[in-house]
């Protein structure tokens, strides 16, 4: 019964993220293919998103699929994730705020065979959320002009993994995921004088392909009771086959005729090459201080733009450039074998700075400092003593001289499962 309850809740969580959309509502997932997803999940968001050299047997880590060969071999693991977050943006004197609830993601992980560990999971890979408008006078005259600015939509990944302990402490993986999902985004102009023609243009495309990541950890004790994790990914850049269009329709108010036109960039939208290099310390258990470093090459990557001479929708080059990312955090706990319940709470603490991935107007993009505490907080009952509630803080922080400043503070909670369910009674 207590395997069917998880089974049922485990169905529900996945029937709900596949067709829910992380949130946002930030202006600058207009730009590039949105905002970018930190793909952590509960147990690393306490630090701020560390990975990639993290090797755990109770945790599912889908930054580094090598570190699935540290699942132990007794356990099957399900880990769900929600957050809400209240984010203030600023802009000269003009203030806003802005608030969203979302469900993260939904992963799982078991041993499948001898230093073979498979994992399978529905997490967030690109948002796009935003609504704003802009209104100026004419010349001098009574005439103004509004433009509006909306949009929507995101990037989707379900991933299946595989970790492979190859001997010692070499472990290697692989995550075959699939993309998909689609965006709008609408930009029209509307002018208070009725004889001025009003323009809308919306901007739209599919995604449906693969992604490919591969990850290495290599781990060595260094003393009786240090252990040194090296950890390193590459994700596979390529086309993904998405053919994004533009339509503008020009109306007058005043004859009530319409026309449209209609331009396509045949496999205009790319993943780009991303290369990570992680590395943990661990002592006695009981403490782990890691530091990664990821980059992601999209300044090699073209995107669509409206060519404002011609009004055509070509690929341009260096819309976009390369992100930069450095993080910093680690995880104490007190005593893991303790029967006192706050002496096996994990207290987890990160930072991180990310250079930006898109231009605007010429301009380099938002950059983002963010920092965050948490807590792995054990499921203790009758039945249960290997789950963990994971509830940690975030405060990120995203600015440009020239644009919107954010600050964001959220909230994430997840819940991991950890059953035993390959275990074998033997009856004497």
């Amino acid at each position: 019964m207590k395997r069917t309850v998880i089974c049922s809740i485990a169905l529900g969580f996945v029937s709900v993220a596949a067709m829910a959309q992380s949130g946002t509502n930030s202006p600058y997932s207009q730009y590039g293919i949105g905002i970018l997803s930190d793909q952590s999940q509960g147990f690393n968001r306490g630090m701020n998103g560390l990975a990639l050299g993290l090797r755990y047997g109770n945790q599912v880590n889908s930054l580094n699929p090598a570190s699935y060969s540290a699942i132990d071999s007794l356990s099957m693991i399900f880990d769900v994730g929600l957050s809400g977050q209240i984010t203030n943006f600023k802009e000269g004197n003009i203030s806003r705020n802005a608030k969203n609830a979302d469900f993260e993601y939904a992963v799982a992980a078991f041993r499948a065979f001898p230093k073979v560990g498979i994992s399978v999971g529905l997490i967030p890979y690109t948002n796009i959320g935003y609504n704003y408008a802009n209104s100026s006078r004419v010349g001098t005259s009574e005439t103004t002009t509004t433009e509006t600015h909306s949009g929507s939509g995101g990037i989707h990944q379900a991933y299946i993994g595989v970790g492979w302990n190859v001997f010692g402490g070499l472990s290697v993986g692989a995550n075959f995921s699939y993309l998909w999902g689609s965006y709008d985004k609408t930009v029209s102009i509307s002018s208070s004088d009725s004889y001025v023609n009003t323009m809308q243009r919306t901007y739209s495309a599919s995604v449906s392909n693969y992604k490919l990541d591969f990850g290495l950890q290599w781990q060595q004790k260094v003393a009786k009771a240090d252990w040194l994790t090296l950890g390193a990914t590459v994700g596979i850049g390529h086309k993904l086959n998405a053919d994004p269009q533009v339509t503008t329709t020009t109306s007058n108010s005043q004859t009530g005729v319409s026309s449209d036109s209609t331009f396509t960039v045949g496999n205009g939208l790319a993943v780009p090459m991303t290369y990570g290099v992680g590395l943990a310390w661990t002592h006695s258990d009981r403490l782990t201080i890691g530091v990664d470093y990821t980059l992601q090459q999209w300044g090699s990557v073209d995107i669509p733009e409206t060519d404002a001479a011609t009004g055509d929708y070509v690929l341009r080059s260096g819309l976009l450039k390369d992100r930069h990312k450095f993080t910093l955090g680690g995880e104490w706990v007190p005593n893991t074998t303790s029967l006192r319940f706050f002496d096996r709470v994990r207290y987890r603490i990160g930072a991180s700075y990310a250079t930006p991935y898109i231009k605007i107007n010429g301009m380099d993009g938002p950059k983002e400092y963010s920092v965050s505490a948490g807590f792995g907080i054990p499921i203790t009952n009758s039945w249960e003593n290997r789950s963990f509630l994971n509830i940690s803080g975030q405060w990120v922080r995203s600015e440009s001289k020239a644009f919107v400043t954010e600050n964001m503070f959220r909230i994430n909670i997840g819940i991991t499962f950890n059953e035993r369910w390959f275990m074998k009674w033997k009856v004497e």
